[in-house]
This record gives structure tokens, C-alpha cells and sequence, in this order.
């Protein structure tokens, strides 16, 4: 890319299974790590703003994989105006007879926004296949047509990212795990999750076949080794930004101004009912 970021480059690559494993990542040092990136996503976001750059990332992967998270650490210190995350719920009706990528195309990056989709119209090569949603001809229609629509998402000048996060079978047991006693995750696992679960090769088969038709020189996939949470979280930060040229945008210096006077301002004697302190 030849720009300011190449220092990061490589990080997918490292994470890979197939390497030997290393330390685990400190808490403390990965929130150091995460945040010096976090700061660079918000000059990254200041630059898309100037530049009116287009910015469509997309996250796929199986259940348990940590997409939800790694989407969290790239939005949690930048705007949500300008960073959209768009999770689709099943199609309607109507949207059933539709082209099956309409319905995707509405939330594709204007000028200045970077648009990330928690699941995309990929979901016809994974879940709508493996699940029996759709048949096989429509299967294959969409890899044969994948390829051409993301050719023109390009041409029209939006950067296209597309991220699967990999994690094995017994990372992804003790995560779903997880979910059934933490009544704080409990919601995230469906009858959906657990029948998926059951259907481990089916989901790698159908994923083999989307990266065989859909794997191409204007929209690679890029795989990430997701069994280390944290490292993951901080590789897909470091790759993100190094296949955007962005600068930092030069802010002018702040200085907070003068609170006007009180003035004849008296405070009222009552007050709307507050919430009681419980400490």
C-alpha cells in the first residue's frame, strides 16, 4: 500500500493455525495495543469524512467465531454516524422474491461512511445452503454471481474488505457454553446456533466451495485465526488499516472557551425526581 501503516502488514498471515503457538496476550497489553489502534480507526474516520472515501467491510464466520466482538472494538470509539454496522434480520416476504442481494445494496457506503455488515449476502453460500433455505441452483447462481456484483461494488469506488474469522470445534464448544450459563449471553444462542453446531462439515464444505467461486483478485477473502479473541481483535484492526491509504487529518489546536456568567440565573428550588444512589 506504500503508506504510513506497512509496519502492520503480515498480522493475518501470523495468526495462522498452522503457526506455533505463542503467549497468550496480556490484558494489559492488549488494551494498550487496542488502544493505539482505536485511535488510529478515528483518524482513519476523520480522513473518510474529508476525503468522502467509501468503506465496506464485511464479517463472516461460524457461530462462536468472535464476530460480534471484533465488530465492538472497531466501533466503540468512533461515530456511529460515519461507522454503520448493519446485522439484516431473515427477509420478509417481499424481500424473498427479491434479486437475493437487493436487500443488501440500500446499506452500501455513501461518500464519507464506512459500513460494516455483521453477516452479508454471503449468507446464501453458508446458513440458506447448509440449513436447506434455498435451493441448490440458487446456491449456485449466487457464486456465479457474487464475483461480478462485488466487480461493480469496487468500480464504483468502495474499498471492500471481507473478513472470516476461523475458530476449531473446541474453541467454538466452550464459547456456546459460555452462552448457556451467562445469563448475559444467553440470548445469543438460538435454535439456529445449535443446530449449525451439530452440522460442523457441512458448514466446512459449504464454506470451501465460497471461497473456491468467490475468493477473487478485486474482493480476496481474508481468514483469521479467532481462537485467541484478542489477538484476533487486534490483527483485523492492524490489516484493516493498512489496505486503506489514509492520512491523518491535521485537527486544529482546542482551547475550551469561557463559561458565560451567572448572571440573574437562580436555581430552582425543586427538582424532577432523581434516581436514588444505591452506594
Amino acid at each position: 500500500m506504500g503508506h504510513r501503516h506497512d509496519k502492520h502488514k503480515g498480522t493475518l498471515a501470523e495468526s495462522s493455525a498452522s503457526e506455533t503457538p505463542q503467549k497468550k496476550l496480556s490484558r494489559k497489553n492488549y488494551e494498550r495495543e487496542l488502544e493505539g489502534l482505536q485511535v488510529e480507526l478515528v483518524q482513519l474516520q476523520q480522513w473518510v469524512v474529508k476525503t468522502g472515501a467509501k468503506v465496506c467491510i464485511l464479517f463472516e464466520g461460524r457461530d462462536g467465531a468472535g464476530k460480534g466482538g471484533a465488530i465492538r472494538r472497531i466501533t466503540e470509539r468512533v461515530s456511529p454516524r460515519v461507522f454503520r454496522v448493519v446485522a439484516l434480520p431473515a427477509p420478509s416476504d417481499r424481500e424473498k422474491t427479491q434479486m437475493f442481494v437487493q436487500r443488501y445494496l440500500p446499506h452500501l457506503p455513501a461518500g464519507g461512511e464506512v459500513v460494516i455488515f455483521d453477516r452479508s449476502w454471503y449468507n446464501r453460500a453458508g446458513v440458506e445452503r447448509v440449513m436447506g433455505f434455498c435451493s441448490q441452483e440458487a446456491v449456485e447462481r449466487f457464486l456465479r454471481m457474487a464475483p461480478s456484483v462485488e466487480k461493480a461494488i469496487v468500480d464504483s469506488g468502495v474499498t471492500l474488505l471481507k473478513y472470516w474469522l476461523e475458530v476449531d470445534q473446541e474453541e467454538q464448544t466452550r464459547r456456546l457454553e459460555g452462552r448457556i450459563h451467562d445469563g448475559r449471553k444467553t440470548w445469543k444462542l438460538t435454535p439456529m446456533d445449535l443446530e449449525s453446531y451439530s452440522r460442523w462439515y457441512d458448514y466446512s464444505r459449504a464454506r470451501d466451495a465460497m471461497f473456491a467461486a468467490t475468493d477473487s483478485a478485486h474482493a480476496p477473502w481474508f481468514v483469521v485465526d479467532s481462537n485467541d479473541k484478542k489477538c484476533a481483535r487486534l490483527n483485523i484492526i492492524r490489516h484493516l488499516l493498512d489496505q486503506i491509504p489514509y492520512e491523518p487529518i491535521k485537527a486544529p489546536s482546542i482551547t475550551l472557551p469561557k463559561r458565560q456568567k451567572r448572571g440573574d440565573y437562580v436555581d430552582p428550588n425543586s427538582s424532577p425526581q432523581r434516581i436514588p444512589e444505591p452506594f
